[in-house]
């Protein structure tokens, strides 16, 4: 969560010196302050009507961008062939791998998407929600792809310039006139801010609920998040690489997530946290022992691979590689875990002549308040009956 805050206030202050000439700061420092008075005062239900604002902003970019190619975009011919984007090549084909994996594994480690999630009704409306927002996000995602091939290919961003990569749909944006310019960074901050809030919201939902257990007051928490912007703010300054922090929390996420997502199924009842803390400290580690042998031993390289220091654009197969280690070593490191604990466990009832409950059931959860729930989630089960404060075992 930390990561992605200094991502979006990163973004956000090269957008504005960007397509403004100014200094980025002040800008930033007013939406933190702005954001974080109003989501004190709101709390989290002013996100799902900061989050209306937001597909409204994202709406209206996708417009002024295809505006922006109709009526003040060139293309030259020449770079089109330059760039090399309609050829086919390793990266490309890497990319078709790692970007679901990234993506994917990363919205599970999201705390925003986890309450947006519970909110739902019915699991009917989470599926319908999910769905509608699936088909939208694909169409934005590839219009903006689109948008950023435009941008190589009528000069607007220079080919083969890594820093400007990320901003490359804002530079196509930038050639409009100077009043649409302003509208777009008006916009450009409503959306920035509206996914702010969201960040700063799921960041106290999780202090609160899964730090704390709700025994801390709010306010408490909220007050350690305004003191966290501070770090987060000098951090986004610095790091002007937000591909990299993406990065870096999409290798943590996609080798931590596989192994969450065992322990959600019932067929995995035997499953513990344990044998989640292994397999996700596992395929960190798969990470740094796959570095070693691709760099032939070279512990400085493969230290330098868990932070993907050669990005994407490397043309080898480093960040592949790690994308591959990170989710197969931690299942691997998981099941391991769970086979040495389940054993371990068998020992010990053979030596205290104790029975092996290590794979017995759990007792189904009764259900007091009808059409609370779906009926599939009626068949969910727990270790223990339903009682407030007890809590499943680690071990």
């Amino acid at each position: 969560m930390f990561l992605y805050m200094v991502a979006e206030l990163s973004a956000l202050q090269q957008i504005v010196t960007l397509l403004t000439g100014l200094n980025g700061l002040p800008v930033v420092i007013v939406e933190c302050a702005v954001t974080t008075i109003y989501t004190s005062l709101g709390g989290f239900k002013v996100s799902f009507v900061t989050d209306n604002i937001q597909g409204v902003m994202v709406i209206g970019l996708i417009i002024m961008g295809v505006i922006a190619v109709g009526v003040e975009t060139d293309i030259d011919r020449s770079l089109i062939d330059q760039s090399g984007y309609l050829e086919s090549s390793l990266l490309g084909w890497q990319l078709i791998y790692i970007l679901p994996v990234a993506i994917l594994s990363n919205d599970f480690f999201l705390s925003g998407f986890w309450m947006r999630t519970f909110a739902a009704r019915t699991d009917k409306d989470l599926w319908i929600g999910v769905s509608l927002a699936s088909a939208g996000v694909l169409i934005i995602l590839t219009l903006l792809g689109v948008g950023g091939m435009l941008a190589a290919w009528s000069g607007a961003y220079t080919i083969g310039d890594e820093e400007t990569g990320s901003l490359a749909f804002f530079l196509l944006l930038e050639r409009l006139p100077a009043w649409v310019v302003g509208v777009v960074l008006v916009m450009t901050i409503s959306l920035s801010t509206a996914a702010f809030d969201s960040f700063q919201s799921a960041m106290i939902s999780t202090g609160s609920n899964d730090f704390f257990r709700n025994k801390l007051n709010i306010w408490i928490i909220r007050a350690c998040v305004v003191a966290l912007i501070f770090p987060v703010v000098v951090v986004a300054l610095r790091s002007p690489d937000i591909l990299q922090i993406f990065l870096i929390s999409d290798l943590v996420s996609a080798a931590v997530v596989p192994c969450l997502v065992i322990g959600l199924s019932d067929k995995f009842y035997f499953y513990r946290g344990f044998d989640f803390v292994v397999g996700g400290l596992g395929g960190i580690f798969t990470i740094f022992l796959f570095g070693l042998v691709y760099y032939d031993g070279d512990v400085t390289l493969a230290g330098n691979l868990l932070l993907l220091e050669g990005g994407l654009y490397a043309n080898d197969w480093s960040a592949f590689g790690a994308f591959v280690a990170a989710p197969f070593g931690g299942l691997l490191w998981a099941f391991a875990a769970c086979a040495l604990r389940i054993g371990f466990l068998w020992v010990k009832a053979r030596i205290q002549g104790r029975r092996f409950d290590a794979l017995d059931r759990p007792i189904p959860r009764n259900i007091d308040r009808p059409g609370a729930f779906d009926d599939h989630d009626g068949e969910t089960v727990l270790e223990h009956s339903v009682e407030t404060g007890s809590k499943g075992r680690f071990f």
